[in-house]
């Protein structure tokens, strides 16, 4: 199995160690977050990993030619324009879609005690596109989903923004926290070609414009997910604990 580590964002939120250091590399009990997930996705059967890199690209190219993690380890460079999720999904397609096989996307800020594999077989037994792993948790962005757990619309509870254009919310749709962790399939990257997608943007820009009663993009709701986005101060505290 192969997953798509996105590990190219500034880290705004992790002033001031980003000054000075790309995110991807900021130690967990002292040990990077970026090796923290490398070492759970190959414990889970990933044997193929590709990383995105531009802030600070060269410390983490730098560090990952300096591991043996004991399994193919690649990188993806956008150091000369940092693409987003979407775009940078393009950016890689022909290492991502070269075997034609469904493949893992996995925010380099996120730990969890996920069923990575088990979120991969799923999809790869689905006819959906993209399969986003989802729970019931505090979050103040969430995701609806159908009976079908088909993907319908999203809101923000702060804005009370709701997408895409027309979604209102009605009875009976079931409501989850994107974990930032999703299986696609490589047909999705050829779509969203055709479509005309290219350059910077965010993924979750093509996923809503696909969400609706016969959407491509699902969703699978995981019980009991333990879940922290260490990409801010207060979470990565939290995170040092776990170890």
């Amino acid at each position: 199995m192969k997953a798509f580590v996105l590990a190219a964002g500034l880290g705004t939120r992790l002033k001031p160690w980003t000054l000075e250091h790309p995110k991807a590399l900021v130690p967990v009990a002292g040990t990077p977050m970026l090796e923290r997930v490398i070492v759970s996705l190959r414990e889970q059967g990933f044997d193929r990993i590709l990383v995105n890199v531009h802030h600070f690209a060269d410390q983490i190219v730098d560090f990952l030619s300096g591991r043996d993690f004991g399994i193919d380890v690649a990188v993806s460079d956008e150091s000369e324009l940092l693409l987003d999720t979407g775009g940078a999904l393009l950016h890689a397609a022909g290492w991502l879609c070269a075997d034609e096989q469904p493949f893992l996307i996995h925010n380099v800020d996120i730990l969890s005690n996920a069923d990575l594999a088990g979120l991969m077989k799923a999809h790869a037994e689905s006819d959906a596109d993209a399969t986003l792993l989802v729970s019931d948790r505090d979050s103040s962005r969430r995701l609806y989903f159908d009976r079908g757990m088909n993907l319908v619309g999203w809101r923000n509870f702060k804005s009370e923004e709701l997408r895409p254009a027309g979604f209102r919310v009605e009875p009976g749709l079931r409501m989850y926290a994107f974990s930032g962790i999703h299986a696609v399939s490589p047909r999705m990257l050829a779509r969203m070609r055709a479509e005309g997608y290219k350059g910077k943007f965010p993924i979750m820009d093509y996923y809503l414009a696909k969400a609706g009663a016969s959407s491509p993009i699902r969703g699978m709701a995981a019980d009991g997910l333990r879940l922290i986005d260490i990409g801010k101060p207060a979470s990565l505290a939290q995170a040092e604990s776990w170890f």
